[in-house]
């Protein structure tokens, strides 16, 4: 399904709205007539609806929802650096991990890496992120932000803005958001992000941003014993959505918030990631391992710091840690 020849044949499907004959894809191929039956034959097998007409051709009926970064470029617009390239593997381990190599070897800035399942995906404080083929998306990609390290931290915030942005755009719900980086759909976790960065002491190198969505996800499809609890997009609110508008729709907004905080800095982001926190006016415990601080929600610093006034009044950062609503 993925050689060129039946790329291209695809091409040429989703380009009629009707019958294209057999000799026009033989001839604009440069392959025979068998061969054009031979990918139809594949690409049949791998789920795509193709209905042969006798004496006049073939058509294109419907195609299964797999990610397609030819698909996903095509939504872009030329002005895009966020998924100026696209890799696509059906399967990895992780694509945080992978990307992570890639930009070592200098992979450019917007850089992106798409996956249809991995079998090690990673979620915060080392926790596993569990990745069913098919049906979610597992995207990474790299920045390469003019940043001290201190900074970077403040990427993860824009990039839960920007999937809130593409959740609110393709479904017409409201997330809200959960210190630090989760995304949350009637209190329950429906995306959630991964920052890893590589810096020297005064500069950063690349931070690759890993971001999961729970897309069509059925309840069926959920592990069992999940820390939190989870949905998807399909749960919330009924409907099949599909993957490439999706994630078209993700890399536009992520496109716009980096370039907002690469011309403006942090602030705008911030105030916006403030107007989806699931925590205004309420109560928090955050949980440092053995140890908890409770408090009342104070607002986000500067950076990105979680901000809590204490029961004496005073207020607390807090860089890192899990955090509840209470």
């Amino acid at each position: 399904m993925r050689r060129d020849g039946s790329v291209e044949l695809l091409n040429l499907l989703r380009a009629s709205d009707s019958v294209v004959s057999g000799e026009m894809l033989s001839r604009q191929l440069g392959v025979s007539r068998t061969a054009i039956w031979k990918q139809v034959s594949a690409l049949r097998t791998a789920g795509y609806r193709i209905t042969a007409v006798p004496s006049q051709g073939y058509r294109l009926l419907d195609e299964p929802d797999l990610l397609s970064d030819k698909a996903i470029c095509g939504m872009l617009d030329d002005s895009c650096l966020i998924g100026k390239r696209i890799i696509y593997t059906p399967e990895t381990g992780s694509t945080n991990s992978d990307l992570f190599r890639l930009a070592e070897e200098g992979a450019a800035d917007g850089t992106v890496l798409l996956a249809e399942r991995q079998t090690a995906g990673k979620g915060r404080l080392g926790r596993r992120w569990d990745s069913p083929e098919g049906v979610n998306l597992y995207c990474s990609l790299i920045l390469r932000p003019d940043i001290q390290p201190f900074e970077a931290p403040q990427l993860t915030f824009l990039s839960a803005v920007a999937v809130v942005r593409a959740i609110r755009s393709v479904t017409d719900i409201r997330p809200a958001i959960k210190w630090p980086n989760d995304i949350l759909l009637n209190g329950r976790k429906v995306a959630g992000l991964l920052n890893e960065m590589n810096a020297e002491t005064d500069r950063v190198l690349f931070v690759v941003l890993g971001i999961g969505v729970n897309i069509n996800m059925r309840g069926e499809q959920f592990p069992p014993g999940l820390r939190y609890p989870a949905t998807s997009l399909f749960l919330e609110t009924g409907a099949v959505i599909t993957r490439n508008v999706f994630t078209a729709t993700l890399l536009k907004e992520l496109d716009y918030e980096y370039k907002r905080f690469r011309d403006s800095g942090f602030a705008p982001a911030r105030e916006e990631w403030a107007s989806y926190c699931n925590a205004a006016g309420r109560e928090l415990q955050v949980n440092f391992g053995s140890s908890s601080l409770r408090g009342m929600f104070a607002g986000l610093d500067y950076d990105g710091a979680l901000l809590i006034k204490l029961p004496d009044g005073n207020i607390e950062r807090i860089l890192s840690g899990d955090l509840t609503v209470l």
